[in-house]
């Protein structure tokens, strides 16, 4: 791949030199994470940074893109109070944030704390050569780009920003409401035999879709073959709930690492709306249960091991499957960009799309790898069930639950639920973004069904 050009600047350095308040730099010993020490700089070394309020697939797009220019990629996030003073408010925490960069299969480190205006001392603090960026403008409060001071140095490389996502959207659609982002059948989409688009633009999209899947299902290089990318097809009774047991059949993605012989299968499966540090503990914790087991069954004794002794396998549900459950104009985001967050994160060796609701015997059984040997579920609660769907995986003796956790209570409907508390502030944001803003109509709409949700899910309580 040939590399990204580097920003040109005809402007006089002297008119664009750094000068940087002593104060802000940290003092020694004083950094946000190691080393304290300033390290040689190398073109290896990648510097990316952003706000990263969300862990959408354009955050990882970005991250995967930079990866690949470079052997490392350290990724600056940051603060609240910084974002608020420049931006605006934050919808995920810093310490949310960063346990979604420390996520991604291409971040080498995460360092929270950066300056909103990339600075040149920081980058080569921790030997940085260049920073990387899309090819979008970012400015500070007073409007002036958050990159000069790289740019005039010479050290910024541009990336194509990934289209069709991002904070700002994801916002729009729950201040909004709006169900236009579903995907009724992914791979009809991928085909270009879905969607409002002309046929030529619909081929056109899916072949960009297809190639993303693809780009996402890398190593931690971002060059080499990673996750494994499979789609099952199934009756809409056997992907919606637990009324049809079917074996239904599977679609290669992509084709990435398959488990070695000795690896325990693991699977889990969720709608994973708005990918957030719930979705990611949870993820981390399983990996870290299984580790745990190895540990205690010698695995990591065998130096000819260079791979752990899980394979972790994730069932991602559709768009329709979700919305029967959840109502409102959930999922926030379609099973393309769902699945696209689960693929990037470090803790999963395989995505299947379109996973039922339900993992049945007859599912479980004939899962491509195998019977799994434990089937996990989290603490996470966002579906309001009328019944167990994982009685089969119990019955097989392999059902294994997650505790408690940090972040156990972030899931969509605590991130809509933020959203709607400071309407106000998001929406000065939205207008600032150039974005229709949400009227007091729909944001009472929106309220509305958000009760009428939770009212069917005590009903549907009652009944069990």
């Amino acid at each position: 791949m040939a590399p990204p050009p580097k920003y040109s600047n005809t402007a006089p350095i002297f008119l664009l030199s750094y000068r940087m308040d002593d104060a802000a730099l940290p003092k020694p010993g004083k950094w946000p994470v190691e080393p304290q020490t300033d390290v040689k700089t190398s073109e290896d070394r990648i510097w990316v940074d952003g706000c990263f309020d969300f862990a959408h697939h354009g955050h990882a797009g970005a991250m995967l893109q930079a990866r690949r220019l470079g052997k490392e990629l350290l990724v600056g996030i940051h603060s609240d109070e910084e974002i608020m003073d420049n931006k605006g408010p934050t919808v995920m925490t810093l310490k949310e944030r960063v346990a979604a960069v420390d996520a991604c299969r291409w971040s080498t480190k995460s360092v929270p704390y950066a300056p909103y205006v990339t600075s040149l001392p920081w980058i080569s603090h921790y030997g940085c050569q260049y920073v990387v960026h899309g090819d979008d403008i970012t400015s500070d409060s007073s409007g002036e780009d958050c990159y000069r001071y790289v740019k005039a140095a010479g050290r910024f490389l541009v990336v194509k920003r990934t289209p069709g996502i991002s904070t700002t959207d994801l916002v729009g659609r729950m201040l909004l409401c709006t169900k236009n982002h579903f995907i009724r059948s992914l791979l009809k989409t991928l085909a270009g035999e879905e969607g409002s688009e002309s046929p030529e633009e619909r081929k056109r999209l899916g072949d960009e879709m297809t190639q993303r899947i693809r780009d996402y299902a890398t190593d931690e290089t971002g060059l080499q073959p990673g996750p494994q990318v499979l789609s099952w097809a199934g009756s809409k009774a056997a992907m919606e709930d637990h009324a049809s047991e079917e074996t239904g059949t599977y679609h290669t993605m992509a084709n990435g690492k398959a488990p070695h012989q000795s690896q325990r299968i693991v699977y889990v499966d969720g709608g994973f709306d708005l990918f957030s540090s719930g979705h990611i503990e949870f993820l981390r914790q399983v990996a870290m249960a299984e580790e745990a087991m190895g540990h205690q069954n010698g695995w990591y004794e065998d130096p000819n091991k260079d791979y752990g002794p899980a394979y972790i396998v994730v069932g991602v549900h559709d768009d329709e499957v979700i919305n029967h459950w959840k109502g409102v104009n959930y999922p926030i985001m379609n099973i393309f960009e769902r699945g696209l967050c689960v693929l990037q994160c470090r803790y999963v060796d395989s995505v299947i799309f379109s996973a039922p609701f339900t993992p049945s015997k007859a599912y479980l059984t004939n899962i491509p790898y195998g019977i799994p040997n434990a089937v996990y579920h989290g603490p996470t609660s966002f579906m309001p069930l009328t019944y167990d769907p994982y009685t089969a995986a119990k019955a097989l003796g392999i059902y294994h639950e997650i505790g408690n956790h940090d972040f156990q209570n972030v899931n969509a409907g605590e991130i809509v639920q933020r959203i709607l508390k400071s309407r106000e502030m998001y929406e000065e944001r939205q207008r600032a973004k150039g974005e229709k803003a949400a009227t007091e109509e729909a944001v009472q709409r929106r309220e509305a069904m958000e009760q009428e949700a939770a009212r069917l899910e005590k009903d549907r309580a009652g009944n069990r």
